[in-house]
């Protein structure tokens, strides 16, 4: 049985925790150094005003200024310490999100590219200011202590007020975490309907969907926007409480320093350091709430990555298998997508030789692109079994079958590049003569040669350059590269005329000649020519399964013969009939 591996979040997270010890020992001197200039304010107050001694200030100014120097040293460091942090922690989990999207999507999950926008706020949470509070915040209670040691008074000052601002930042965290968190959800699910509309523009645009789509999507736009908003009132709220406190502490701790110097039991020096010291103490807490709303934005993104990377696992990769010679056979298969009850396929069961072509036909919503998905291994089925070769198409590992199999869906999508590596399947070095050898097989190799620049033509995003057939035709080119030895072909002629008909007839027959086994779902009979088999699907059931002559015979509708006309009866006038009885 395959093994699942390891969360990638949670392998990320520990080898970033190989750098704390070092950024919290870098974070302790800063810290230290901090205590800089408070010590040489009291100094300069104490020793050179009393002494008088130029001497001794120009002694202080020097140490004072290496020491900000090695801070200001230290705080380039750790910034670019976390810099580099954010880029690796980006660089190492990207792949994996994207691969976990498109596992999702297999599933029948909803999937979308949020997952690299989460790590993105992720990302910046790390490389910016936000995080810097919650390194400093440790070292809070080394200046309290200085404070304490300066006058137990002022200490106990500087105590009430920390802990004061530590309870308004636990307030602010149980009080805006739902609607910030809501006002998250509202914020994606308004994003991913945005582009699905801008994907489908000329959709909205030819039957005048936009009006209707945009009611509603600033309808829902706007709950969001309005959870938002109260969370950051708010949030604003106790950010100007915490100012104040700040503030009025940082007052008060000055005067109750100017009351202990009148008493003399404190220096005018010690007076000033009390109040730099206090603000400096409490400056991490006050960071904290003023970048709280980053901080909650960083936690929801961390528990989306890892949602998704926990709900879709990768699994181990197998052992690799021989090259497949194309045998293909479905066991009983049963498949119910996520959220249905009743199955889309009900015990499909059939088995192909290597070589053979096998046409699917049905009405809609038969299931037939569901049975494709399942053949080619990306979705795989609740019950049952797809083989290739006698083993589980499903279980096979994708990089290795992929180059094998080829499929062409009902909606054909290219991708932003060139002729060339779209055929070529984005291969980072593409076999040139294979792309040539599957766009001649596929019939387009004279049509690519009359765009501007042949292979190397630009297709823009989705082919968007490209006509509706072209692009079909592209994607056959692209289901042939490498000959496979599996091709799967979802109606495959839905934008093709006459000529491109007859290059896909013709590329079928080419491909069994190499020993490919074809897969066609197809509406129209004269697509069929090719294919040894017909499986006719009906409700997810098979309905009938045999050779093509055979299905077709027994698909179309018995002749009814025609009913003879009945002679007509004359009846003749006999002498005892009155005159006239004939016609009653």
């Amino acid at each position: 049985m395959a093994e699942i591996k390891a969360n990638p979040l949670n392998t990320a997270v520990k080898e970033i925790r190989k750098a704390l010890p070092l950024l919290a020992v870098i974070s302790l001197f800063i810290n230290m150094l901090l205590l800089v200039s408070p010590l040489y304010m009291m100094q300069t107050f104490d020793r050179v005003l009393g002494s008088g001694r130029v001497e001794t200030l120009i002694f202080l100014t020097l140490i004072a200024g290496i020491a900000v120097l090695v801070m200001g040293l230290l705080f380039m460091v750790r910034a670019k310490i976390l810099a580099r942090v954010s880029r690796w922690l980006e660089r190492k989990l990207s792949p994996e999100l994207i691969k976990a999207s498109m596992r999702s999507a297999l599933y029948g999950l909803p999937s979308s590219a949020q997952s690299l926008q989460d790590l993105n706020t992720l990302k910046t949470f790390l490389s910016g200011n936000g995080v810097n509070a919650l390194f400093d915040a440790p070292w809070v209670p080394l200046f309290l202590f200085v404070i304490w040691m300066l006058n137990p008074l002022l200490g106990m000052l500087a105590l009430a007020a920390a802990v004061i601002l530590f309870i308004i930042a636990l307030l602010n965290e149980l009080v805006s975490r739902k609607q910030l968190k809501e006002a998250s959800r509202y914020s994606i699910s308004s994003m991913q309907k945005a582009n699905s509309a801008i994907r489908n523009a000329d959709v909205f645009h030819a039957m005048g969907m936009l009006p209707g789509f945009l009611t509603k999507w600033v309808h829902r736009n706007d709950k969001g926007l309005d959870l938002y908003l109260k969370a950051s009132d708010l949030n604003a709220g106790f950010l100007g409480i915490s100012k104040f406190v700040r503030m009025f502490v940082q007052m008060l701790i000055l005067g109750c320093g100017a009351y202990l110097v009148l008493q003399s039991e404190l220096t005018s020096g010690g007076m000033i350091a009390g109040s730099i010291l206090l603000g400096r103490a409490l400056a991490p807490i006050d960071q904290a709430i003023g970048a709280w709303k980053g901080m909650v934005a960083a936690r929801d993104a961390y528990d989306r990555l890892k949602l998704i990377l926990e709900r879709v696992p990768e699994v181990e990769e197998h052992m690799p298998l021989p090259a497949p010679k194309g045998q293909l056979s479905c066991e009983q298969i049963i498949f119910v997508p996520q959220g249905r009850l009743e199955p889309v396929l009900n015990g499909v069961h059939f088995a192909l030789e290597a070589g053979e072509a096998l046409g699917i036909i049905g009405p809609s919503a038969a299931g037939k692109s569901t049975l494709c998905k399942i053949l080619i291994g990306t979705w795989q089925p609740t019950r049952g079994r797809a083989r290739l070769d006698g083993a589980d198409i499903f279980a096979w590992n994708s990089d290795q079958v992929g180059p094998y199999i080829g499929y062409l869906p009902q909606d054909v999508e290219l991708f932003g590049g060139s002729v060339k590596d779209n055929i070529a399947r984005l291969s980072a070095e593409p076999d040139a003569d294979a792309v040539v050898e599957a766009a001649i097989i596929a019939g387009v190799h004279d049509m690519v040669l009359r765009l501007p620049g042949g292979y190397e033509t630009e297709i823009g995003e989705s082919g968007s350059y490209l006509s509706g057939g072209q692009r079909q035709r592209i994607g056959l080119a692209r289901a042939l590269y490498g000959k496979p030895k599996l091709i799967v072909l979802d109606e495959p002629n839905a934008s093709l005329d006459a000529e491109g008909e007859e290059a896909l007839i013709g590329a079928m027959e080419k491909a069994k000649g190499w020993g490919a086994t074809v897969i066609i779902v197809a509406h129209q009979p004269r697509i069929l020519r090719p294919v040894d088999k017909l499986l006719v699907l009906r409700d997810g059931r098979v309905e009938m399964f045999g050779p093509r002559d055979e299905v077709i015979a027994k698909l179309r509708p018995t002749p009814v013969k025609p009913q003879q006309p009945r002679p007509r009866v004359v009846a003749q006038q006999t002498e005892s009939a009155p005159a006239g009885a004939a016609g009653e």
